[in-house]
């Protein structure tokens, strides 16, 4: 862009006055320092920052720019690297609420306190607003174009003035920003012509401004001059415990300027107390005013301070109300001056909305849905599926019963096993799953106590020991994986048509499945599986369809599971070691019986069983002549 070609060595001369300037040829006509008419050409006026000799190095720049950035180390402040200050203790009455509510409860607004960091980058990528003040220190971008070629960042000097090359110092302080142009403009013209320009706002200066009163960190601070109030709480800490929320005075030269409410802006996002900050302004933070906890069903639980003349439904407004699920007709009002008489009154709404509340009251809302409501009053949801003209979920009425819900889904099929319906309740599933977690708990106890009252003699019993312990270990494991259903046993006979007049609950699921011809047959015996029944077979009679228990098997703890869910077991038969024949020859298989023959469990050989014999009368002395009489 710079031609080397100069023909004017006035030009030259009239560029290295001007501090190494350069000037080329244009084609359009300017002026020149004395007035009269140069040559044609495009003046450059440089790119270098025009800088005065009192304003700060480029480095101090840089490390102001970080400390107002918030990335300051302030050892003195108590603040830590990343600029913010350690929270706040909380209160005695948080603790209190927190301690009532079961979950932390803390001050309305208190999230609304960023770090410092967080706050100086905020401020430092925040848009400068047509009606800012220029002031000293703040950095001028200016770029013409035309006949004229500059791009220049110059910095407000202490006269408040910056220094055009070839033009002079202009006067820019207390000038807003959107007037910046065209006072550009105008100064520039009285030197050049046929030219454009854009002036903007660089790196802003920096203000001091002071906290006081009941603050987590009072102190001087130093920020970006677009900062305001909230900008200088953030940086601060904000109100400490003791300190107010909504009562908050912006002071400049010994006068209030402004009053800030954060409630105002959190609640209704009026900004219009958020004013800007000006050098050495004090914001001081009031002492906190009546504080109320409202706690329970409500959409934001917390502590909100409150006004003189705020009641209780400005109390609830100010958490945003109830929630979904509350009970919208009632809370319970608990008042620091009736804590040594009533503790808790009940307030219904929204009668009692209008009364005032006093400092250190807790109010609590109700969820309206977990109460169950009694039976008698509850419309019910069941769900019946199987054999019925019209499987699906119901709704009926309170009173109604298992009968009334079948009768809802059309009846019975012709198909129908009234016998085998699986009946199975939420609630019943509930209580089982409880009591068997406790019973698998004592069964490992129990398990855990005698391995560890067992003695070893021998390498041989210590692996037996083992391995009995992996094999309960693992048994325990799979009883875990196990689930109670909440099924109900229905007593009925296999010939029933109709089912028993239950009460129905909420939840409640009936599966009547169809009538079924075969019977299953699994465990120790030959030959495992479904089978087809005869009206007259005992368990006997249906065992020999499998081939009888094997050799293993333990006859005596032969269990047969019914279709309706109840078990009939061997023992339950008057069957035993004394007894002659099999123990289920007289039981009657059932349509849909489960017969189960399990594995004899406790099994040693005779050659262990006389060790064992032989060891144990040892022990006591006892001879030959002993285990004779033993033996007859």
């Amino acid at each position: 862009m710079i031609d080397l070609r100069l023909t004017l060595i006035s030009g030259l001369i009239a560029t290295t006055l001007l501090g190494g300037l350069t000037q080329a040829h244009a084609t359009g006509d300017t002026l020149d320092d004395d007035g009269g008419t140069a040559s044609t050409g495009p003046i450059r006026l440089g790119t270098r920052s025009a800088t005065n000799s009192d304003e700060p190095s480029r480095a101090s720049n840089r490390d102001e720019a970080t400390r107002l950035s918030g990335r300051d180390e302030v050892s003195s402040s108590g603040r830590t690297r990343s600029g913010l200050p350690p929270k706040p203790t909380a209160s005695e009455f948080e603790t209190y609420a927190s301690q009532l509510a079961g979950t932390p409860i803390e001050r309305l607004g208190s999230d609304l306190m960023l770090s410092a960091s967080s706050a100086g980058n905020l401020e430092a990528n925040r848009q400068v607003p047509p009606d800012y003040v220029v002031g000293l220190g703040d950095e001028i971008q200016l770029t013409l174009w035309g006949s004229v070629d500059a791009d220049l960042r110059l910095t407000v000097d202490r006269s408040g003035r910056i220094t055009i090359p070839r033009v002079g110092p202009v006067v820019v302080a207390g000038v807003r920003q959107a007037e910046l142009n065209d006072l550009l403009t105008r100064r520039i013209g009285q030197v050049f012509k046929n030219f454009q320009l854009s002036a903007g706002l660089g790196r802003l200066r920096g203000i001091r401004f002071y906290v006081t009163g009941f603050v987590a960190k009072p102190g001087a601070y130093t920020v970006s001059s677009l900062a305001t109030v909230m900008t200088g709480l953030a940086q601060s800490g904000g109100p400490s415990a003791a300190g107010s929320f909504r009562n908050i005075e912006l002071r400049r030269n010994g006068a209030v300027v402004g009053r800030f409410d954060l409630y105002n802006l959190l609640i209704n996002g009026d900004k219009t107390g958020d004013l800007p900050l000006q050098a050495d302004d004090v914001l001081h933070i009031g002492p906190v005013g009546a504080q109320v906890a409202v706690i329970g069903s409500v959409n934001k639980p917390a502590i909100v301070e409150l006004k003189p003349s705020d009641s209780i439904d400005d109390a609830l407004a100010y958490v945003g109300g109830l929630s979904t699920v509350a009970d919208a007709t009632r809370l319970t009002i608990e008042r620091l001056s009736d804590r040594n008489d009533r503790r808790v009154a009940e307030l219904e709404l929204p009668r009692d909305g209008s009364l005032k509340v006093g400092n250190g009251d807790v109010l609590r809302a109700f969820n309206g849905v977990t109460a169950a409501l009694p039976q008698a009053k509850q419309y019910k949801r069941i769900r019946v599926e199987g054999e019925v003209a019209r499987p699906g979920d119901y709704v009926l009425p309170p009173t109604n019963t298992l009968a009334d819900a079948v009768q809802a889904a059309g009846g019975f099929t012709s198909q129908a096993f009234v016998f085998g319906t699986e009946f199975t309740r939420e609630s019943v599933r509930k209580v089982q799953e409880v009591q068997y977690d406790r019973a698998l708990r004592d069964l490992e106890t129990d398990f855990t106590r005698n391995t560890s009252s067992q003695k070893v003699t021998t390498a041989e019993n210590a692996q037996a020991l083992t391995q009995s312990q992996i094999n309960t270990s693992r048994l325990i494991e799979r009883l875990r994986s196990i689930r109670p259903t909440g099924r109900i046993v229905l007593d009925m006979s296999v010939s029933a048509s109709s089912l028993p007049s239950l009460p129905i609950e909420d939840g409640d699921r009936l599966y009547i499945p169809p009538r079924p011809n075969t019977v299953g047959i699994f465990g120790s015996v030959f030959n495992g599986g479904s089978y087809l029944l005869k009206s007259e077979d005992s368990v006997d009679d249906v065992l020999q369809l499998a081939g009888g228990p094997t050799r293993g098997a333990d006859t005596e703890s032969i269990f047969v599971i019914h279709a309706n869910g109840s078990v009939l077991s061997a023992r339950s038969t008057g069957g035993g070691w004394l007894s002659f024949g099999s123990p289920m020859r007289n039981a009657k298989a059932l349509p849909g019986d489960t017969v189960f023959v399990p594995e004899e469990m406790n099994k040693t050989s005779f050659m262990q069983e006389a060790k064992d014999w032989t060891q144990i009368l040892y022990q006591f002395g006892l001879g030959a002549a002993a285990l004779k009489t033993i033996k007859n």
